[in-house]
């Protein structure tokens, strides 16, 4: 009957156990040797008492001897204080610019009671090009106040011609109201005028009339009426 085998090396962990105790022993002694050769490594100041405070310690270790000194940049000043608003305070500026009198921001203005509203008639004079009269259909405010915006709606050779103005902008001489809307409609944008049976049509008879009152009943029209009663001679055979 055979014998069972026995293992090669019974004492084999036991022997490995103490190679591990022996070099962790060895580890601990080369760290106290470390630390009695360099005494620069031990600590440098004594333990702290029991009311220590570290802003104390800081103050007090700040203009050591053989220490320099960090030099400390100051802080930017903060444009929060400086400026509360930067866009309000921009904005401001450019209105000063664009409207120095304040006359348009008075005419769309919501507190100003006889401020244009949808429906008016309005006759936008340009610095370069024709004025342009209309009917306003939308008065377009978004976040500033220097974004407004008209809408006027009018009708060319009967043809209906809508045109956007920037109430602020530079091409933009002045802005007048020629006639009010005697019933004012319930709605922000009137565009419903669009259609055949709300259109008011063309409103240069208007706006003549009322050129013709503003300077006293000299008025001489340019544009497309300019020669209406040149052509109109012309047919009856008046030269």
């Amino acid at each position: 009957m055979a014998t069972p085998s026995r293992s090669l090396r019974p004492l084999g962990p036991l022997k490995q156990a103490l190679r591990r105790c022996r070099a962790e022993r060895q580890q601990q002694r080369r760290h106290a040797s470390t630390e009695a050769l360099y005494p620069s490594l031990q600590p440098r100041y004594p333990p702290p008492s029991p009311g220590f405070r570290p802003s104390q310690a800081i103050k007090q270790n700040r203009f050591e001897e053989g220490m320099r000194k960090i030099p400390v940049i100051p802080p930017p000043r903060s444009t929060i204080k400086a400026c509360r608003d930067p866009i309000q305070a921009v904005t401001q500026s450019q209105l000063t610019v664009l409207d120095p009198n304040g006359a348009r921001t008075r005419l769309f203005a919501p507190s100003n009671p006889d401020r244009a509203q949808p429906g008016d008639i309005l006759h936008v004079r340009l610095r370069n090009g024709e004025p342009f009269s209309g009917v306003c259909l939308s008065i377009r405010q978004r976040h500033q106040p220097i974004d407004t915006a008209i809408l006027l709606r009018n009708q060319l050779t009967r043809i209906g011609v809508e045109m956007w103005f920037k109430v602020y902008s530079p091409n933009v001489e002045a802005i007048e109201v020629v006639q009010r809307k005697e019933k004012r409609a319930r709605r922000a944008n009137l565009y419903y005028m669009r259609q055949s049976r709300h259109d008011v049509g063309s409103v240069e008879g208007v706006v003549r009339g009322w050129l013709r009152q503003k300077s006293g009943g000299n008025v001489r029209v340019k544009g497309r009426d300019a020669n209406s009663s040149k052509k109109k001679n012309n047919k009856r055979g008046r030269n």
